[in-house]
This record gives structure tokens, sequence and C-alpha cells, in this order.
């Protein structure tokens, strides 16, 4: 049987989603556990009918501007969490502590309640990646493993959620780092 794994990333108007920040884009790369193969991707761009704190514009570099035209997240919601629903495994850098709580805040107030699914952090799984054990930032896990890390590409949802599926495998295959539950340690 084959797993599927989905590599996530969000952008969003701000880091506090219960102050009402929203996501911004959204990137999910799926790929076979076994083979490493990809499979597809989603990425999507969302009008968030807010302000966009300046500090996350200076990291994402999205404007209000450039999402006017750009759809509902509410709109399209319940096709990402059937998107999500059908991996076995997610994967996300600060995914614990930043985009899975995010996403599912914010599709919870439309309803929608995605599924348990087991989540690899590859920030906090990848404390391995840095000299001192600090959390990694998605560049220094790139350069342990010997990833260039493009910066005018850096903080583009479905960019990140590439290199970081990138960092994955190759951690996995050649240090046998992110293991999941069910693997044997």
């Amino acid at each position: 049987m084959t797993t599927i794994v989905g590599g996530i990333d969000i952008e969003s108007t701000g880091l506090d989603f219960t102050s009402g920040h929203k996501i911004i884009e959204i990137a999910i790369t799926r790929y076979e556990l076994e083979t490493q193969k990809q499979i597809d991707s989603l990425e999507m761009r969302f009008n968030p009918r807010r302000s966009i704190d300046p500090k996350a514009q200076a990291v994402h570099g999205i404007s209000l501007e450039a999402l006017a035209a750009e759809p509902l997240l509410s709109d399209h919601a319940s096709q990402i969490a059937k998107y999500m629903g059908e991996c076995g495994v997610w994967v996300a850098h600060n995914g614990a502590a930043f985009d899975i709580p995010f996403i599912r805040h914010e599709f919870s107030g439309y309803g929608i309640k995605l599924p348990e699914v087991t989540l690899i952090d590859s920030m906090l799984d990848g404390l391995w990646a840095t000299e001192d054990g600090k959390r990694p930032r998605l560049e220094e896990l790139a350069f342990s493993l010997g990833f260039i890390y493009d910066r005018e590409k850096a903080h583009s949802a479905l960019y990140d959620t590439d290199l970081m599926m990138k960092c994955f495998f190759k951690a996995r295959e050649k240090y046998g780092f992110f293991k999941l539950p069910t693997e044997s340690a």
C-alpha cells in the first residue's frame, strides 16, 4: 500500500490566527513515500478581505493589491481539505506551531474539520541540522543537507514546500531522520 505524503506551507496576513489573520497562500505537494515520486501539487492564493500586517508582507512579499482578484478561501476550503485528507502524512516546516493549527482554525470557521494525520514538523524534528540544536530555519535545514536556498524565491509557499520535501526525503534516505511513528527507530 502506498503512503501519500503531503508537504504543506502557507503564507498569511499575520502570525496570530486567533486575532483574525487569514491564509493568503497555500501550497501542498503530494508524493509517494516509498518511491519519493511527486504525484501532484496544489497552489492557490486567496483574497483575505483584510489588511496584511506589514511584518508579514515584508517576509512573503505578497500585497493586498496582488490578491484583489483572487478567490476567497471559504470557496475552496472543502476541496483543499479533501486534498489534504488523501495524505497519510503531512510535512510542514514549523507545522506543529503554525501552519497546521492556522489551517485547522480557519477551516473550522467554514465548518470544515481536517482529519488527524501524522505530522512531521521539519523544524521541530530537524534540530540535528544546526550546530547548537536550535530550531532551524528552512534555509539552515537546506544548507545542512547540501541544498541551495534561493532567497529570491523563498517564502513562496510552493518554493518552500518543494525545498522542504527535498530536505525531508534526503534526510530520511541518507541519515535516517524524519521517521514516521510506524517505522522502527
